[in-house]
């Protein structure tokens, strides 16, 4: 079973991927290229980190 991520793309649009490999962030930080499905073009993304409330 593939484990999901919610992530934000630069544009602040909020969706989920299917995995986020995080072999080489010390390299490219936290951000990753994504094709984003609002705004249909590869885009830098984040994890979003979920608060408690």
């Amino acid at each position: 079973m593939m484990e999901r991520t919610v992530v934000r793309c630069a544009e602040g649009h909020v969706f989920n991927t299917a995995s986020f490999p995080m072999q080489q962030a010390e390299r490219l930080g936290t951000g990753r290229l994504v094709r984003c499905p609002r705004c249909a073009r590869l885009r830098s993304v984040v994890p979003v980190t979920m608060e408690k409330r």
